[in-house]
């Protein structure tokens, strides 16, 4: 997967690398914080506690919101319609956002009101049973949980959401599971999906109980099964592609209505049990959802704030040119959070093999100045490796001194080189050809000038950019990238980007780095029983391949939104990037 999860943080367009859609004004101090020590020390990012729940946590009703009531109408402003609301095909976080309030999983994540996050059983009494070091993994449903017929929610259900993801038509959705029940990365050759009647073997099911067996240990299973991909689907309401336009609900509200691209209406789904629901408050009677509302006309009449709009929420970041006027004249609406995106530069290391120059590319890079021409503080945090904050496990490290000097030294990346004997050297940087892009290249050229290397810079269309970088014989050394996990642990960061297996055309591994220590580390990290333990080897493994010099870290991203002054605990989810639905609510 080119960028795990297809946030819609970075997967909406290569936009969000040029700042278009990342904000542009600092939330308070607006220097540049070029400098050592000081200001650039208070961009360190605080991590974000995730841990795993127990089958109390997992009992509802989600705890109360101080001050919030039920009823009201929440108007949503959207330039996009969803792409996709079939479970099985929802792979971006923009989908995910609204799916959340109709589809249920086995599992969930409790959100507080600090962000911190609780993986919980949703559907499920808990987090699971695992056995055989993560091969085995059994699961039971609670009593009470429900369609919006009335009909129940069984574990037939459940196991068919998970076989249809192997139908030809699902395309879009992710694919780790099906995977890991076949032993097989083409596992549609294996499994047509259950259209013929057929079952998978790797699937038994018994009362309320559904086990999989998987063909290798999965410890962190229990996380990946809160990704909307692995959502049930009723048996016999599936409607194979129809589906998509009106899958059935099994969360606190139901699609009354929906014209594409048009308008979307949610209303209380009166078979949900809060009872049976440790993560969802449901607060508002309805969501009127417009599409086709161009992102600065939204944030235009959020910031009006009139009529309808003062119980509105903008589904897009705050443009860049409204976001001082956003944080002078209606500071009190606007919500940002840090997202689990994390941009950085790769350095091609097949053509880079000299860690020497990687080191002098690094520290002579200009973070301080790229960051101000995309907004500021409001970008993001300084990052100082690859592994978000808000993935479980994060230990702060500063391998390159970046929150010491975010402004970079060219000088003592010149003494680096001419150490090496490399002064002089050749690096070809690839850029995207916009406004913003065109001129970060020339702050990152004159940097690498003044470090002494002979800088060559390569424009790419926006529109072919990951073609581009993703191939294997790419003639770039150093190039814009970002990710974001699949789910909060270690695994969907340094599997994809790290694992030698990767380095291939079109592969995630964009540094196309090889170290066997880093394979063996991933390895041991991915078959850790204990996850506390391997949440801390992740950590590890942060560091270490920070260590390499495969990657420039840049910034951990942030998301900034605005809402009308009518609506109350509007926050961001920290999974999906976006408004939380269901723990907003109308004030009188």
């Amino acid at each position: 997967m080119s960028f795990s999860r297809r946030n819609f943080l970075i997967a909406t367009g290569v936009a969000a690398a040029a700042g278009s859609m990342l904000t542009a004004c600092s939330s308070g101090d607006t220097t540049n914080n070029t400098g050592k020590g000081g200001k650039a020390d208070a961009a360190k990012a605080k991590a974000t506690e995730v841990k795993i729940g127990t089958a109390a946590d997992s009992q509802g009703p989600a705890p109360e919101v101080s001050g919030a009531k039920k009823g009201g109408t929440v108007y949503l402003l959207n330039d996009d319609d969803f792409s996709h609301l079939d479970p099985q095909r929802i792979y971006y976080a923009w989908n995910s956002l609204a799916a959340i309030v109709i589809s249920r999983t086995l599992t969930g994540y409790k959100v507080a009101d600090d962000g911190s996050m609780t993986l919980v059983g949703d559907l499920a009494t808990d987090t699971g049973t695992m056995k055989d070091g993560g091969k085995t993994w059994t699961f039971t449903l609670k009593d009470g949980i429900k369609w919006e017929d009335g009909s129940d929610i069984t574990v037939d259900d459940v196991r068919h959401g998970i076989e249809r993801c192997f139908a030809n038509f699902v395309t879009e959705g992710a694919f780790y599971v099906q995977t890991w029940l076949t032993g097989s990365s083409d596992y549609r050759k294996s499994y047509p999906g259950p259209y013929g009647g057929k079952h998978l073997k790797s699937i038994e099911t018994s009362g309320k109980s559904i086990t999989f067996h998987l063909s290798e240990a999965r410890p962190d299973f229990n996380y990946v099964l809160a990704m909307h991909s692995y959502a049930p689907t009723p048996v016999k309401k599936d409607t194979k592609e129809k589906y998509d336009k009106k899958p059935i609900s099994s969360g606190p509200y139901r699609i009354e209505s929906h014209t594409t691209d048009k308008s979307m209406v949610l209303v209380r789904n009166e078979h949900w049990d809060p009872k049976t629901d440790p993560i969802r408050n449901a607060y508002p009677d309805r969501f009127e959802f417009s599409f086709g509302i161009e992102q600065l006309t939204a944030i235009d009449r959020l910031l009006a704030d009139t009529g309808k709009d003062q119980y509105a929420v903008s589904w897009r970041t705050i443009p860049q040119e409204r976001v001082q006027k956003a944080q002078t004249e209606a500071k009190d609406r606007v919500f940002e959070a840090l997202s689990n995106g994390v941009s950085c530069y790769w350095i091609n290391t097949s053509r880079v093999k000299d860690k020497a120059v990687r080191e002098a590319l690094i520290k002579a890079w200009p973070t301080a100045a790229i960051r101000q021409l995309q907004g500021g503080e409001v970008r993001g945090d300084y990052a100082t490796g690859i592994m978000s904050p808000l993935v479980a496990g994060y230990q702060s490290q500063d391998v390159w001194g970046k929150l010491a000097n975010p402004a970079g030294d060219p000088k003592a990346a010149k003494k680096i080189l001419e150490k090496a004997g490399k002064s002089g050297y050749k690096v070809v940087y690839a850029y995207q050809q916009d406004e913003t892009q065109s001129k970060i290249k020339v702050v990152i050229e004159n940097a690498l000038k003044q470090a002494g290397f002979d800088v060559v810079t390569k424009g790419i269309d926006s529109t072919t950019w990951y073609d581009q970088i993703g191939k294997l014989d790419n003639p770039f050394d150093v190039y814009w990238g970002g990710w974001s996990s699949d789910w909060p642990t270690g695994y969907s960061v340094f599997q994809p980007l790290f694992d030698s297996k990767n380095v291939v055309d079109q592969g995630q591994n964009y540094s196309h780095l090889k170290d066997p220590k880093i394979d063996e580390a991933i390895k041991a990290a991915t078959a850790e029983p204990d996850q506390d333990k391997a949440n801390q080897m992740w950590a590890a493994l942060d560091k270490q391949v920070t260590e390499t010099g495969a990657f420039i870290p840049d910034v951990y991203m942030r998301r900034i939104y605005l809402h009308g002054s009518k609506l109350g605990n509007v926050k961001m989810d920290p999974n999906f990037d976006g408004c939380m639905l269901y723990k907003l609510y109308v004030k009188a």
